[in-house]
């Protein structure tokens, strides 16, 4: 499977805060290897690697580890591109969410994102895999604050999340996050997660326009389809994120939530040259980095989390993905963290 990407017009919208708190941008881009000429190409895309060096290189910069919180309040539609198009003729905010889920791949094939109930509120989980370099958290949480700005533009409304959890320790400054959430965080949590009252997503949407929700869909599912050559193993690798905590994930489950036979999903993925137990191993080794750098989770939650029965297991899977164990590769991490400590 090819490189994770990120759409250009979503790291145009990153390059704009970060111009608007006075870093300099060409610098930036040059040091992470990003070609400024190459982000106005029609369909450019950026490597998810070299969008983390990025956030790595302005936290370091700015010496502000909460950098991707800032602006937070500046609404930024425009980074959404033809997801937001369809988000905005939705009939009320669930809609919204739903074709943000539908067509995220428009706007990042290295984000999977879940949409669900939770006692009568509804949690959005963000899972953010990066290449070989571990995802700064400020990359998330940018997410996380342009989407509460989003739906507050084409709400018209101040729709807030009602909590937020976050997986990293509660920082030194925790200011930086109740000012830009306003709404209680929970630090040290398994994941990345908006929760929103049910009674707030149902309220309409001012922008609601069913002949142009047709047209809107329409247009992303052709914008979608160009992506058809992974589209199987994409699908397939968040249905096995969502599995892995239940233990190890099955190819027949795997199909039948893809609505498809178990040899149909064997041949697509050999299309893609791939197979369904080369697409486990590579999603639970980019979860693993992500994983381990969560200094709160221990090595027995980890070696959970990805669907290892037992840590023996985990242990011999990451001395083959790393050539390390999983506690030596936690050092490495730490160390990484020492050396920049605008991600710690």
């Amino acid at each position: 499977m090819s490189e994770r990407t990120t759409a250009a017009i979503w790291v145009k919208g990153i390059l704009e805060m970060l111009a608007a708190e006075r870093l300099d941008v060409p610098s930036l881009l040059a040091q992470a290897g990003i070609d400024v000429a190459g982000l106005d190409a029609p369909g450019a895309r950026l490597s998810t690697d070299s969008i983390s060096l990025l956030w790595e290189l302005a936290a370091e910069r700015s010496g502000n580890p909460a950098i991707g919180l800032a602006q937070h309040d500046v609404a930024r539609p425009a980074s959404f591109d033809v997801v937001g198009y369809t988000m905005m003729s939705c009939a009320d905010l669930l809609g919204a969410f739903e074709r943000l889920e539908r067509y995220l791949r428009i706007l990042s094939d290295a984000l999977t994102m879940s949409l669900g109930e939770d006692g009568g509120r509804f949690r959005m989980t963000f899972e953010l895999i990066g290449g070989d370099r571990p995802v700064p958290r400020q990359r998330t949480e940018f997410i996380m604050v342009t989407l509460i700005g989003f739906l507050a533009w084409i709400s018209g409304r101040d729709v807030r999340p009602v909590a937020i959890e976050l997986p990293h320790p509660e920082p030194k400054d925790p200011a930086p996050y109740r000012a830009a959430f306003r709404c209680p965080i929970a630090f040290g949590a398994k994941g990345n997660s908006l929760l929103f009252d049910r009674a707030d997503l149902a309220l309409p949407l001012p922008t609601s326009n069913p002949v142009l929700a047709e047209l809107h869909e329409r247009y992303a599912g052709d914008y979608l389809r160009r992506f058809d050559h992974d589209d199987t193993s994409y699908r397939a690798r968040e249905a096995i994120i969502r599995r892995l905590p239940d233990g190890e994930p099955r190819r027949d489950r795997i199909a039948s939530e893809l609505r498809m036979s178990e040899r149909t999903l064997q041949r697509r993925l050999e299309q893609e040259k791939t197979s369904f137990g080369d697409l486990v191993d590579r999603t639970r080794r980019e979860l693993a980095g992500q994983y381990l750098g969560r200094l709160h989770l221990s090595l027995g939650q980890a070696a959970y989390l990805l669907g290892y029965a037992d840590q023996s297991s985990f242990f011999r899977a990451c001395k083959r993905w790393f050539e390390v164990s999983p506690g030596q590769y936690r050092s490495q991490l730490l160390g990484q963290l020492l050396d920049n400590p605008g991600n710690a």
